[in-house]
């Protein structure tokens, strides 16, 4: 009689720790089933940028062909602040499902790191890569009546003026920042330094004599230099442009240590399935093949990766190896994002 009790007893127990564990299982096998049904609704992408800049155009470029691959709306959604990492920090807190993820770039997710002492997400840790989407060069210009006229010219008369001389950004942790940070470490100048509030206003004083010198990447000068209202130096990829074929390279000009891009790419909470996270790769690769995307973007001065550093991986890599590039430079120029 004893004995029967006990095993009744233990009936239960075992009985509960089923279900326990039963009830424990549930939260991975809805994510793999949410994950098999994905997407079932919209997918948001967050731009830490204003509508009608680059960012924000070449990721609507993708986006469009994205949704029609996927079979699901993409919005995109402008949250602006804090050069990007408000919007950054809104998708790291995201539900990792797939349905909110961001257009992050070399500022949100490298430059960030050394800008903010208290960042308040980890760029190589809080994300799950999705892929890198396109790159923009940096145009070395300045003011029409410059004394220079070609970058060695540049070079010279930069570092024996540099105190009189005033730079132009669009913004602590912009490219138009980060990349001449860059530039004036390798010429070991510093320059007074004006910021705006965006590339426009930064242009026109550049045109209007207000400034002599900034660095912005092709989208934002290309009408000026095309036109000749602004002086054009060098530009910051590896090879030539194809819509400014006649602006020679920093390496051909003489200064091959300034390489920068200002690279765009897709991330996702961390956490996110990686069923779904390859679902958006296949998406990004199938768009960055499709001739009008590419024409789209190539139009817009956009360098577009090859099939290499496509995906999830090289993206990572790309993150960890450009926070440990952009760091340094910007320690040394002692600046600090608000």
């Amino acid at each position: 009689m004893g004995k029967w009790t006990m095993m009744e007893m233990k009936r239960p127990r075992r009985q509960f720790l089923r279900l326990a564990a039963g009830v424990a299982a549930l939260p991975a096998m809805w994510r793999i089933a949410s994950a098999q049904s994905y997407p079932s609704r919209p997918i948001t992408i967050i731009v830490p940028f204003a509508a009608g800049g680059t960012s924000d155009v070449i990721v609507r470029i993708v986006g469009e062909h994205m949704a029609r691959t996927l079979g699901q709306q993409v919005v995109v959604e402008n949250i602006v602040g804090a050069g990007g990492t408000t919007a950054s920090i809104r998708t790291m807190r995201a539900s990792p499902e797939g349905y909110t993820i961001q257009l992050g770039n070399m500022g949100t997710h490298a430059a960030s790191v050394a800008f903010y002492a208290n960042l308040a997400y980890r760029p190589d840790v809080d994300f799950e890569p999705i892929g890198m989407v396109a790159g923009v060069a940096a145009v070395i210009v300045g003011k029409k009546d410059f004394p220079p006229k070609a970058l060695d010219e540049f070079i010279t008369h930069v570092k024996a003026n540099a105190e009189k001389l005033n730079m132009a950004h669009t913004g602590v942790g912009s490219i138009t920042h980060v990349s001449c940070l860059l530039l004036n470490s390798i010429l070991g100048v510093k320059p007074t330094q004006v910021p705006f509030t965006g590339g426009a206003p930064a242009i026109n004083a550049l045109i209007g004599g207000q400034v002599d010198y900034m660095c912005n990447t092709i989208p934002d000068v290309i009408a000026q230099v095309q036109g000749g209202t602004i002086k054009v130096y060098a530009i910051s990829s590896a090879d030539r442009n194809p819509t400014l074929p006649n602006v020679p390279t920093a390496k051909e000009a003489g200064l091959p240590e300034f390489q920068v891009s200002a690279w765009n790419a897709l991330f996702a909470p961390k956490g996110t399935p990686k069923p779904v996270l390859d679902k958006l790769s296949d998406a990004l690769d199938k768009a960055l093949d499709d001739t009008s995307v590419r024409k789209r973007l190539l139009d817009l001065g956009c360098d577009i990766p090859d099939k290499a550093t496509r995906g999830q991986q090289p993206l990572a890599a790309i993150v960890k190896s450009e926070i440990a590039r952009w760091t340094p430079i910007i320690k040394a120029a002692n600046i600090k994002g608000e």
